[in-house]
């Protein structure tokens, strides 16, 4: 049975997990949102973590007809697509005297809290750059199913908005080309993904033609939307050692010219027929496993792990408008 992170945490006894499960929400309005299809049973052994589905490519057609002919036979395309469901989290230890002077400030609840951004940015992260042939460990993300897909647009030129006279002069060529995106998807998309430099350039040319809209979500905070569809900056990816936009701002060649600064923005659409998550069978999308100071040992380990992926059932429930500049 489909459910999200708040069904989840309904079904669980423990307070813990379900505070772990709140912090997961507030970290991340996609895993707020997004609905899991909790249907994949591990096959013996626990070796096969496999979800498969079928993805609609180009829907079927009607027409008129001549009396004494035909209809013109044609098919909905689709393809049968397989994703795995991956592990990801992390541990951290803490020594057992560290805790108990901790103060203000409990050491478990603030290493547990750092874990789970943590794993929040990794999801990100993965949702849109995920590539298994890169990472065996990964998932496969939007940028990789929407590349050379019917809702990959403006692949061939480039939208300046990397200043503000650019933007002042592009502000209309870019209310076009979004709304002309959002028309080649099916529906209205649940929201609009980007990084922080886009997404305040959409929000100020979205605030000039009236289109910028807020609401509250269920934590309080103010969402801004593009015309009712929430604006979702994806954040910053650390990988240990770097840190980059989970959208990535690069350099590309557009039409064999070398372009600089150019970023994405994706849209996706929610539901169990559109763009959502996959997880094992049960309610424990999330599980922990917090440290036992009662225990022999000085130092102690705690872990916190999600297994998922996510699959995208229809390629015009998600889509991608490449090649905006923004610095």
């Amino acid at each position: 049975m489909p459910i999200t992170l708040e069904q989840a945490k309904v079904g669980m006894a423990d307070h813990i997990d379900q505070q772990v499960i709140d912090e997961f929400r507030r970290a991340s309005f996609l895993l707020d949102q997004l609905t899991f299809d909790n249907a994949v049973s591990p096959g013996t052994g626990g070796s096969t973590l496999t979800y498969g589905y079928t993805r609609l490519k180009t829907p079927s057609t009607a027409g008129f007809r001549a009396l004494n002919t035909e209809y013109s036979a044609n098919e909905a395309d689709r393809e049968n697509q397989f994703v795995t469901l991956k592990p990801f989290g992390g541990a951290f230890e803490i020594d057992r005297v560290i805790q108990d002077t901790s103060g203000q400030i409990n050491e478990m609840e603030f290493q547990m809290r750092q874990k789970i951004l943590g794993a929040a940015n990794l999801f990100h992260n993965t949702v849109v750059n995920g590539d298994s042939a890169v990472d065996a460990n990964a998932f496969d993300g939007l940028d990789k199913a929407l590349t050379g897909s019917n809702t990959e647009i403006n692949t061939d030129s480039v939208v300046d908005l990397s200043t503000a006279s650019a933007l002042d002069s592009e502000k209309f060529t870019l209310l076009e080309l979004v709304d002309d995106f959002l028309s080649e998807l099916d529906g209205r998309p649940s929201m609009l993904m980007g990084n922080s430099k886009l997404i305040n350039k959409i929000k100020a040319v979205a605030r000039r033609a009236g289109y910028l809209t807020s609401t509250e979500d269920a934590f309080g905070r103010t969402v801004n939307s593009y015309n009712d569809i929430p604006l979702i900056d994806m954040g910053y990816f650390y990988d240990g050692s770097n840190t980059s936009h989970v959208v990535k701002i690069e350099d590309r060649t557009v039409n064999s010219t070398a372009r600089t600064g150019l970023t994405d923005l994706y849209a996706v659409g929610l539901g169990m027929d559109g763009f959502h998550g996959v997880s094992p069978t049960g309610n424990g999308v999330i599980q922990t496993f917090l440290p036992d100071f009662n225990a022999p040992g000085a130092v102690k380990k705690g872990e916190v792990e999600m297994v998922a992926a996510v699959a995208l059932k229809a390629t015009r429930k998600a889509g991608v408008l490449r090649n905006l500049k923004v610095q």
